[in-house]
Formats: C-alpha cells, sequence, structure tokens
C-alpha cells in the first residue's frame, strides 16, 4: 500500500527479426526468391498502405498498426464487427501473420488473402483468442492481407494492437513455449543453465546480481555488470545450454541499464562466435528477437550501452529445440472467468464483539510505513464483528506506543496464499481527511525475507478518505514501485455511502481490476513488460486489510477528520 501514480508512459517495444531492418526494401526481392528456404524471413507490411473499418480517434489510425513502432497502435471504433486491412504493393508469397494485440483483443477472429482486394481466400480462423502476441503461419500469394474481427475480449470496447506484421520467405520460427509437454515444438532452453559474464555485480546495492539470476525465470533477480570495471563496453553474457541446439527466439527484459548496440551470438565451443542477430537502435525494455541459429552457447555482446552505468538484464531466455533444457516450476492453470469455486472466504458473521477467526487471519500490529501516524494495535483491539455481518476495523484517536492514534491491519499470510483467481471483497470506507482505507496483496516470499518491492504488491483498492468519490488499483515492482507504481485512478460514486465490491481478476495474462462488476483497469503483462519492466505477478500472494491514518499519500488529519472512523467488511472472498 504505497504512493501511486496513474497512467503508463508510451510504449518502446521492439518485435525485432532477423532482417526486419531490410524491411520494404527486400519486398519485390521476395516476390521473386520467396520459395528459396533458405531465404531470410522478412516483413513485407511495414510502412505500407493500410485501411480499416473504423478508428477509434485521430491519435491511434491504422497506419500506426505497420509503422514499426510498438509504441503506437490502432483501435476501431467499439463495435463487434470490424476489420483491418494492409496492402503489400504486389503479389507476394507470404508466410506468416504477427500480431501484438493491445488489451483489447479479438476472441473470434480470421485472417484472409487476396491478391485483387475483392476475391478473399481464408488462410486462417479461430473463436479461442488469447491476446498478447500472437505468430499465426500462413500459406499463399497476396497482395491484400485482411483480419476480420468478429467477438470482442472486453465488450465495452472495440478493438486494439500495436502492430501487424506480414511475413515472407524464409522458415518460419515456431512461437516459443516454457512447456516441456511439447516435444515437436520450441520450448525455454536457457532455465538454469549454467551462465557467465563479462562482469558480476555483488554488492551492497546489488546483491547478487550474478550472470545465473538472468537465467532463474525469476524477474525480481537480475545479472548487472560490476561498477567497478565492468562499466565499459563490450559487455557480455553467455549461457551454456548444455548440448547442441537449434535456436528460435531470445527474449531479453532490460533494467534501465540496457545496450544501445548488441548482437545475439551462437558458438558450438564458447569461444568462436557466430552473430545470429544484432541491432544498433536498441531501446531497453523487452526484446523478443526471432534470431534462428545452432549453438551450444548463447550470448549477449553488448557494444554501446544506453548510460554511463553498464549492462543489466532481469531475464535473459533463450527458446528453441534441443540443448538439454531443464523445465521450469511448473505454473498452475488460468482460471476460467467467471470463477466459480470457492477457496476462501470470510463472511464476518460473528456475534457483536467477536473477533476476527485466528485460522483465517493473522493480526499484524506495529509502527507502519509511508508516514503514517497510527499504531497497528496486536491482538486485534481495533477490529470487531458487528453483530450484524460485517467486520469493523476502527481507527482511533487514542495514546499507544508513543503514537496518538491507533487501528488495525490484519492479513492471510501463513494461513492462505493464492496464485491466480477472482479476489474480491465488499468493502464501506469512512470518509474523512488523512483516512487511508486499503485491500491488498503481498508476494509471499516477503515472508522468507525478499524485501518489497521484489517480492511485488497488488493493489486492488486504495480510497483516500480527502475524496471518497475516486479510488486506486495499483501494481508495484522493482522497475515501477512508489509513487512510480502502474496503475489507475478512477471516479467513482461517493464510497463511504454505502457498501461496494472491489475485485481482481489475475491469471497469467494479467490483473483485470473491478469496481462493482465494472472493470475500471486493465493490468496486462505484455503491456507491463513492454512498457515499464518485468512482470512479477506469477506466484502466491497473501491477502492485506487495513485501516490507516495519515501519511504520505493521504495527507494529513485536520480538525474535520471523525474519531473513531470505522472501515467495515462485509465479506473477503476468493474464486478460481
Amino acid at each position: 500500500m504505497t504512493v501511486h501514480v496513474s497512467d503508463p508512459p508510451r510504449s518502446r517495444r521492439r518485435l525485432l527479426t532477423l532482417a526486419a531492418a531490410l524491411g520494404g526494401l527486400l519486398a519485390s526481392f521476395l516476390a521473386v526468391t520467396a520459395g528459396d528456404a533458405d531465404a531470410a524471413e522478412v516483413v513485407v507490411s511495414q510502412n505500407k498502405p493500410v485501411t480499416a473499418s473504423s478508428v477509434e480517434w485521430a491519435g491511434t489510425p491504422a497506419s500506426a498498426a505497420v509503422d514499426g513502432d510498438n509504441g503506437t497502435r490502432w483501435s476501431s471504433a467499439f463495435a463487434a464487427n470490424q476489420w483491418f486491412q494492409v496492402d503489400l504493393g504486389a503479389a507476394t508469397a507470404v508466410s506468416r501473420v504477427a500480431i501484438n494485440w493491445e488489451g483489447a483483443y479479438a476472441k473470434a477472429f480470421t485472417i484472409q488473402l487476396s491478391t485483387n482486394g475483392t476475391a478473399w481466400n481464408q488462410a486462417y480462423a479461430t473463436t479461442t483468442g488469447a491476446g498478447g502476441q500472437q505468430s499465426i503461419p500462413v500459406t499463399g500469394t497476396a497482395r491484400y492481407v485482411r483480419i476480420n474481427l468478429t467477438q470482442r475480449a472486453l465488450e465495452i470496447y472495440g478493438y486494439s494492437f500495436w502492430e501487424f506484421q506480414v511475413f515472407a520467405g524464409g522458415t518460419t520460427p515456431t512461437s516459443p513455449t516454457a512447456s516441456p509437454s511439447n516435444p515437436g515444438g520450441t520450448r525455454l532452453l536457457s532455465y538454469a543453465k549454467p551462465a557467465r559474464a563479462s562482469t558480476e555485480q555483488n554488492d551492497p546495492q546489488c546483491n547478487p546480481c550474478t550472470a545465473d539470476k538472468a537465467f532463474d525465470n525469476d524477474p525480481a533477480s537480475r545479472w548487472a555488470t560490476n561498477p567497478t570495471g565492468g562499466w565499459v563496453d563490450p559487455g557480455w553474457i553467455q549461457v551454456d545450454l548444455g548440448a547442441t541446439a537449434q535456436i528460435s527466439q531470445v527474449v531479453l527484459q532490460w533494467d534501465p541499464a540496457y545496450a544501445r548496440s548488441y548482437q545475439i551470438q551462437v558458438s558450438a565451443d564458447g569461444a568462436n562466435w557466430t552473430s545470429i542477430y544484432s541491432t544498433t537502435t536498441g531501446d531497453g525494455l523487452k526484446d523478443v528477437i526471432n534470431a534462428i541459429g545452432t549453438g551450444r552457447y548463447v550470448r549477449m555482446y553488448g557494444t554501446a550501452r544506453s548510460s554511463a552505468y553498464g549492462y543489466s538484464l532481469w531475464e535473459f531466455s533463450v527458446y528453441g529445440t534441443g540443448g538439454n533444457p531443464t523445465a521450469p516450476p511448473a505454473k498452475p492453470a488460468d482460471p476460467t472467468f467467471p470463477a466459480t469455486r470457492l477457496v476462501f472466504s470470510d463472511e464476518f458473521n460473528g456475534a457483536a464483539g467477536s473477533k476476527p477467526d485466528g485460522a483465517k487471519w493473522t493480526m499484524d500490529p506495529g509502527f507502519p510505513q509511508n508516514g503514517e501516524i497510527q499504531y497497528y494495535t496486536p491482538d486485534s483491539a481495533n477490529a470487531s464483528m458487528n453483530g450484524t455481518g460485517a467486520l469493523v476495523i476502527e481507527a482511533r484517536r487514542e495514546a499507544s506506543n508513543g503514537r496518538d492514534y491507533t487501528s488495525h491491519r490484519m492479513n492471510t499470510s501463513n494461513k492462505f496464499h493464492v496464485q491466480y483467481g477472482r479476489i474480491e471483497a465488499r468493502i464501506r470506507v469512512p470518509k474523512g481527511n488523512g483516512l487511508w482505507p486499503a485491500f491488498w496483496l503481498m508476494g509471499e516470499d516477503f515472508l522468507q525475507g525478499r524485501p518489497w518491492p521484489y517480492n511485488g504488491e497488488i493493489d486492488i483498492m486504495e480510497v483516500l478518505g480527502r475524496n471518497t468519490s475516486e479510488a486506486y488499483s495499483t501494481l508495484h515492482a522493482p522497475a515501477y514501485n512508489g509513487a512510480g507504481g502502474y496503475g489507475q485512478k478512477y471516479a467513482t460514486p461517493d464510497l463511504s455511502l454505502d457498501f461496494h465490491t472491489y475485485a481482481a481478476e489475475w491469471d497469467s495474462k494479467g490483473i483485470r481490476f473491478f469496481l462493482d462488476g465494472r472493470q475500471v483497469f486493465d493490468a496486462n503483462k505484455e503491456t507491463v513488460e513492454n512498457t515499464r519492466g518485468p512482470w512479477i505477478y506469477d506466484h502466491k500472494f497473501y491477502l492485506i486489510l487495513n485501516l490507516a491514518v495519515g501519511g504520505d499519500f493521504p495527507g494529513p488529519i485536520d480538525a474535520s477528520t471523525p474519531f473513531p472512523s470505522r472501515m467495515l467488511v462485509d465479506y473477503v472472498r476468493v474464486y478460481q
């Protein structure tokens, strides 16, 4: 529960391919050589003429989806039946369509090909689209490529994608998957494999930031070059895949100390290297590189830093076939929403004056953070049932442990931890300057000593008593936290006048936040990785309820602040 701001900055993501820089310069050549199995696969749609059924507004034109910039996008009108079409300029033997969806993706759509813009052949169809980044193999000759969109994932919006790319020629890389149950396809090859680097940082500022941390499948740990002698060019990090592998994709999640210029290199012996990708225009955050090569060793070889600092990566993931892969820990299956299997609940139906259930809740006494002025009393002294079906968390003007105010905080740590599902609570918040009620989650690794914000924090609801007609939902992680948290402030009715239901629906693709059944914020995993930094929410968390007094975010109390002030909780429920 920390300070936030609202909307994310403009995305700077780049989907990088072996020959993407050649783009339209090679389009006509590909029309002749697309049948050559050894030809490199090339984007043939970039900056080509496009048309669409509609545009939401002038800031999201159709042309933005073919400009090669994953920070600009097309979005449609808010209607179910829409289409988007690109003119390649000449008949071309196409091999693949890649779509980088924004949160407003299509569940049902078709891909069609045409040589004249009138007669169309269907190349692909789905009714189970899941958004994110899709790579769709297609076969045929086309001048025009169209996507027909027929069912929205978010029915209150239209459709939107950052990039719509058409490829031609070469061998199409298979989309990666971390699942070891796909022996015929690609898989994550680099997890927990031996790693080396030009230098490593291991000091109080980054302890440890060794090479192995880039291959541990933990997006909250990282590798960094050593500030003593390591903030120089070149700088590199490599992984030993254990045996010869056929590499099809490399994914780099950069820390702000990223490379402007770097190569992806492969080697059979760790001594002699061949470059399979290079760039001089790296822009950090997440790079998805469809680079094909063969080797036992894979290296990021940086030749120009983005700043006076060194190089640093949260994750360096290599996908392909072969090697000697170790399967990473399996994630739980995504829930199907609306989730209906109740896995935790507290209805707070105890007799008046009874205390919270110690089998479900851990009382969390002590001094708070964030400049707050209360003391959280032990043994639920400031929390009890009201006898009519609600828990009352009460902030009082009373002296305790050197503070002039008391309140209560409780959580489910060591009682109930959850990964994915619908987490909801029905709450009535108090009104008054300096009051700060919240319903939120903390990563369970905080209990094992991982410091905040590396454990992750999910704020489902925060309301400031000075304005109970707005609320906040926010995420906190190493790369975005405190005042820079990734979140949304949204207008509401006066939340102090009645109970309201605050919820989050959370899966491996992101977290969607709701107020009284209305979606108020969508934290999409791909968007976060491409605009802010690592997504660190694919592990277990525990639930927290509290009422704070004063602090950096809500501001001070004053003579008008009522005491006692009460936060009422009708229920807390978790579904999977």
